[in-house]
């Protein structure tokens, strides 16, 4: 379903992917909330549809529904081509939609999908360890999980990036994770090369994925000096962090930042997360709004920059 918006020059127009629950939900609403045209986008259209329906429902009139596969070319192509035909620019481009990179499994005790209160009591390295329990490792997930979360959306960002700079005062907000940190990497030698961005290029991080894929698959990661728990989901979060700052200094006048949300009820988290999605999506409205020439580049840990390390 896509809706017509008549907005004005003035009005932020912002894209935001995986819009339809979770995170992404929060950042339509709490984006829309500040006054800005969304189009929310989802795999599903039924869903993405009904997301729409439910925050206009809620008296937010200026979200729209487009479809969208992050891992899909032609259907990026196809949002592209809707948001140069009815806005020709994008002001705020929202990469939320990610995948666990991992293959879930069900805890007999809690259910297939735990309530919040059966994590009460809990700390978060309690429900973290909980998580690593309940999932499996294997190399299709891991493979789809790189596909989705850095080349979906390294694709999405490619093909938005002339709309965004035919912005007045456009920004990328990567949703990233605390796991995306160096710290989680035992090389050295893997961590200093991800930190180099000024030397670091594009083809040298798809040596480095194509890398980790082929130790994961001679279940050599220990040895090598990857991380070992929730392996592709680090490696690819730490991998679009890398890539925003190398994009940060190639385009100096987009505002390019990654954020991390915190530890999140959802569906990815099987709800064992400690913060609500309406407070994680705040955090990453906060840097979406952040004042006009500010930083790029940066690492936001909620509101606060911090260390990619």
């Amino acid at each position: 379903m896509e809706g017509g918006i008549s907005s004005s020059p003035t009005t932020r127009i912002a894209v935001v992917t995986g819009g339809n629950k979770g995170i992404g939900f929060e950042v339509c609403r709490q984006l829309a909330g500040n006054g800005v045209t969304v189009v929310l986008t989802a795999r599903d259209e039924a869903r993405g549809a009904a997301a729409v329906e439910k925050l206009r429902e809620l008296g937010l009139s200026d979200v729209l529904f487009h479809q969208l596969d992050i891992a899909d070319a032609p259907s990026i192509a196809r949002l592209a081509d809707f948001l140069k035909n009815c806005f020709g620019r994008l002001d705020i481009l929202v990469n939320n939609a990610a995948i666990a990179g991992v293959e879930l499994i069900d805890d007999p005790s809690f259910g297939p999908k735990p309530t919040v209160e059966k994590f009460s009591g809990m700390d978060d390295h309690k429900r973290v360890e909980w998580m690593s329990k309940n999932c499996r490792q294997i190399y299709d997930a891991a493979k789809q999980g790189l596909q989705t979360n850095y080349y979906g959306t390294k694709q999405v960002t490619e093909a938005l990036l002339p709309l965004l700079l035919s912005s007045s005062d456009g920004r990328i907000v990567n949703v990233t994770s605390g796991f995306g940190l160096l710290r989680f990497f035992r090389s050295e030698e893997l961590k200093q090369e991800l930190n180099d961005v000024v030397r670091l290029t594009e083809e040298r991080l798809h040596e480095l994925l194509a890398a980790f894929l082929k130790d994961f698959e001679a279940g050599a990661l220990e040895v090598s000096g990857w991380p070992t728990e929730f392996s592709a989901y680090k490696v690819a979060k730490a991998a679009m962090n890398a890539h925003s700052r190398v994009l940060a200094r190639r385009h100096p006048a987009l505002r390019v930042n990654c954020v991390d949300p915190g530890y999140v009820r959802t569906d990815m988290t099987r709800n064992s997360g400690l913060l609500t999605p309406e407070e994680g999506g705040a955090k990453v409205v906060a840097v979406a709004l952040l004042p006009e020439g500010g930083p790029t580049g940066a690492f936001f840990d909620g509101v606060e920059e911090a260390s990619f390390v």
